[in-house]
């Protein structure tokens, strides 16, 4: 999770959402949102984005209709339109909870408010191939843990076609939330699902764990935007420095990893408060959309080995 967009809330009237064509409708309900103030960041980062996304889902259009293309709005359709504006304003929502669905690298998945909006940069390194040259023919089972609504997990099985996956949470909430998931994709037979706290249900061993925690610092936690407070506080709050579900998953992991098996972690904007915790680790930064501070690779050779140091005392 990247820091949330949130415009200031404008001082002047609100405008009305209106307009015959879809992208005036489009361009009348952005500037409404921006009026309001909501924050993004949950699959858009500013207004406009956010606008054509609820605009077509609420006339009922693909979202890569070419704007300019789409046929002329009547007024029940311009009300009906408003209202899911409004409705996004006064609930300050993540428009994913409105529609029912977010999207993953053209992936479409089922949310709600059961489990946090999926938006993890690891699904761009699985749709590139920005992990495959860690990977080996003998990557087998892979785990996606803190699973939530499982996209990872369905991300995982569509890109290796061989392996094993299992999604895992803590909450059995996220987890019937990635069920609906795993069912819609018709991968009941390739994705198990397990109820987890960290890795105290998964002995393993896993070639590949791919895990996006809760690594939000209490300090952010507590000037999060509404649209993020929204989500389970469980998927979000890391402890003071971030760092708490991490600092357990290093520990637990090298005895639950395969020989040459690796580690992708997500962080966000957290690696200052990752380095202070872990300064012995040697990690590979993986480059994203977001940059190279997101997310880190590690192998369990490195892990093991840093982890000793750490327990010496002594330098990397």
């Amino acid at each position: 999770m990247t820091h949330p967009q949130q415009p200031a809330a404008s001082a002047t009237p609100a405008p009305a959402v209106r307009g015959d064509t879809v992208p005036a409708l489009v361009a009348s309900a952005a500037a409404r949102l921006e009026a309001a103030g909501v924050a993004f960041g949950h699959g858009t980062t500013n207004a406009h984005d956010e606008a054509a996304w609820l605009v077509l889902w609420r006339l009922g259009l693909p979202l890569d209709t070419a704007l300019d293309e789409a046929a002329a709005v009547t007024a029940a359709q311009q009300a009906e339109v408003a209202g899911l504006i409004e409705q996004r304003i006064a609930t300050r929502k993540p428009a994913a909870y409105l529609t029912r669905e977010a999207w993953l690298q053209g992936v479409p998945f089922y949310v709600d408010e059961r489990a946090i909006v999926p938006r993890s940069f690891i699904a761009e390194l699985i749709a590139d191939g920005g992990i495959d040259g860690f990977l080996s023919d003998h990557t087998r089972d892979v785990l996606d843990l803190c699973t939530g609504n499982g996209s990872l997990a369905v991300l995982a099985a569509m890109a290796y076609p061989d392996v094993r996956v299992t999604g895992a949470d803590l909450s059995p909430d996220a987890l019937a939330v990635a069920r609906i998931n795993v069912d819609r994709h018709g991968l009941q037979d390739r994705i198990a699902l397990q109820l987890s706290d960290g890795l105290v249900e998964l002995p393993g061993p896993w070639d590949l764990i791919l895990c996006n925690p809760p690594y939000v610092n209490a300090q952010s936690m507590s000037v999060l935007p509404a649209e993020y407070r929204a989500e389970p506080e469980l998927a979000l709050a890391g402890g003071t420095d971030g760092m708490d579900f991490v600092r357990r998953l290093l520990a637990d992991a090298p005895a639950r990893m395969s020989e040459h098996a690796v580690l992708v972690l997500e962080i966000g904007n957290e690696r200052a408060h990752f380095e202070a915790a872990f300064p012995e680790l040697p990690v590979f930064w993986l480059d994203t959309s977001a940059g190279d501070d997101q997310v880190l690779l590690i192998t369990r050779q490195a892990l093991e080995s840093g982890l000793q140091a750490r327990g010496r005392g002594t330098p990397p």
